[in-house]
């Protein structure tokens, strides 16, 4: 329908259009409106879009105001003051107006409906800067695993990109939860307390794994106060309570606050914070197992460490170990110290190498030191002991064998008496005070390889100052020098061992250890061990009452 605008003639309906008729049967709304704002005619698209308006009309008085305006600029400005589309609501959706001029002052204007599109594209940009926030959180959450901050890092971004504040209740730790809470531009407190979990709807079962509770059903005036943290602005409006999956045991649930103030939580926002749990639950549930995990190898491994060594009933000993590489604590060569109940029982000092390196051989040492101490009360008699050692090793389900020395020490006055025993091992070195070193002539046959294991024994005696070394072959084997093919030898350490007469025990090893890490270089080694027993130059040691007296008195027993 086509009408003449008021205050004019009337004349053809399809004259001066400049665009001609096809914008009658234009799938779009069109609106054609003379310089006055005016309505010459609608089209079809357009009555249907607009049924009250009609041909003649005064536009302004019919159509939204940003079309009237935007009518009335162009008309006081330049052709090109509105050339860019123009965007605003009819009946709850998005139009865009796109005007095209005619070339007697009319204006035809199309009407593009763009809310779908702007839908879409919204749904889409809230999906990519979910993606991004997902991604973020993957990225922080997996840097650590540590327990405590992967949960302080989880509450906070849920904080910072969900709502207003977070709160992150792990499993009881007995009757009672680890909770963090984090509010968004505050800081993030961890507690342990008990809370009755059954007073937030959702939360006992999210605990335990079950699907979320929708928001809509929980209320947010049950929210007790032990969930809302300090500082969070007015009373709570919106809550959801997500559970966080872990592997094969839930990682415990996530609940997020947004006050009365803020726009309630939607079912996109519910599936959003379910991704969000989903991440943090994978991350917690990761970092609780690396917790435990390394919780359990930090306690068999002090069990294969070496044992830190010092003075014993007037004796001083002193050991040194290097692993054959650099990143590893552990590795085939051990040594152990097991002091007599009192200064006039031996001591027995163990020195051995497994065959082969890292943790396999470390495993074995293990089970040599254990069964070594079970032999304690046998210590008296070393090639019993190596018999025993050597049954139970060709029982077991290794298939290595091992090469050890055994040394009984007791201090008797001022000198120390050594027994000394080797299995398959390199002799032990004794450093006299005039720098003599000599060779202990002990030889035996090693263990886990034989049926039987021959060896014998040899008796020495350490004056005050002297000092008898038992090492591995991984000092003497060690590849370097100038050229870096050449072993360290005997000779060299025997070398050092001159240098080092009359030195405390525990000089005597590191300077072994840093004339063979030096002449090492950055070259690859094997395992390294070495135990050094000295006599102390102070005065004789005397007994009273169970106690050490005496100048060495001082020291450490």
């Amino acid at each position: 329908m086509v009408s003449a605008p008021h205050g004019s003639s009337a004349r053809p309906r399809d004259a001066d259009l400049g665009v001609g008729a096809a914008w009658a049967e234009a799938p779009y709304p069109v609106l054609v409106v003379d310089r006055h704002g005016g309505l010459v005619r609608i089209n079809e698209a357009a009555r249907a879009l607009l049924p009250d308006v009609a041909d003649g009309d005064r536009l302004h008085e019919k159509v939204p105001s940003w079309l009237s305006q935007a009518h009335r600029r162009l008309g006081d400005g330049p052709r090109d003051a509105c050339a860019g589309p123009l965007s605003g609501s009819i009946n709850d959706r998005l139009f865009e107006a796109h005007p095209t001029s005619g070339a007697d002052g009319d204006v035809v204007w199309w009407l593009v409906d763009e809310t779908d599109r702007r839908l879409a594209e919204t749904a889409l940009s809230d999906a990519q800067v979910r993606s991004e926030v997902l991604a973020k959180v993957s990225s922080a959450l997996l840097s650590t695993l540590n327990v405590p901050r992967c949960t302080e890092v989880a509450a906070s971004m849920a904080a910072e990109h969900l709502a207003e504040a977070a709160v992150l209740v792990a499993p009881p730790q007995g009757r009672r939860h680890p909770l963090t809470h984090a509010r968004r531009g505050g800081p993030v407190t961890r507690t342990v307390r008990q809370v009755d979990v059954a007073s937030v709807p959702g939360l006992n079962e999210a605990l335990q794994g079950f699907p979320p509770v929708p928001a809509r059903w929980i209320n947010p005036d049950d929210i007790p106060g032990w969930v809302v943290p300090d500082g969070f602005a007015g009373p709570v409006g919106s809550v959801i309570v997500a559970p966080l999956p872990g592997h094969g045991v839930p990682a415990g649930a996530l609940i997020l606050l947004r006050s009365s103030t803020e726009q309630a939580f939607t079912e996109g926002e519910e599936v959003f914070a379910r991704l969000f749990a989903a991440r943090a639950g994978a991350a917690l549930s990761a970092a609780g197992l690396y917790s435990e995990q390394a919780a359990i190898t930090e306690t068999l491994m002090r069990e294969l460490l070496p044992p830190s060594l010092h003075s014993v009933h007037g004796v001083e000993y002193a050991g040194g170990y290097r692993a054959s590489k650099n990143q590893e604590r552990v590795g085939g060569d051990f040594y152990d110290v097991h002091p007599g109940s009192d200064p006039s029982q031996e001591t027995l000092v163990v020195l051995g190498d497994v065959a082969g390196k890292g943790l396999d051989a470390a495993v074995l040492t293990g089970k040599i030191r254990n069964t070594l101490h079970a032999l304690l009360p046998l210590a008296e008699d070393h090639e019993r002991v190596l018999g025993l050692l050597n049954g139970a090793l060709l029982t077991s389900h290794h298939a290595r064998f091992a090469t050890l020395v055994l040394a009984s020490v007791r201090r008797r006055g001022g000198r120390v008496q050594v027994r000394l025993t080797s299995a398959g091992h390199l002799p032990p070195l004794i450093v006299r005070t005039d720098g003599t070193v000599e060779e202990v002539a002990t030889r035996g046959t090693l263990v886990g390889a034989l049926p039987t294991v021959t060896a014998n024994t040899v008796r020495t005696t350490l004056a005050p100052g002297e000092t008898c070394l038992l090492y591995t072959d991984g000092i003497t084997e060690a590849r370097g020098g100038p050229l870096g093919d050449e072993l360290f030898g005997e000779h060299r350490l025997r070398r050092a061992l001159a240098e080092c007469a009359g030195m405390p025990a525990e000089a005597v090893v590191e300077r072994v250890q840093m004339l063979a890490a030096e002449w090492l270089g950055p070259g690859r080694h094997d395992d390294m061990a070495a135990v050094a027993v000295s006599a102390p130059r102070n005065g004789p040691l005397t007994v009273v009452d169970g106690r050490a007296h005496g100048r060495d008195s001082r020291r450490k027993t």
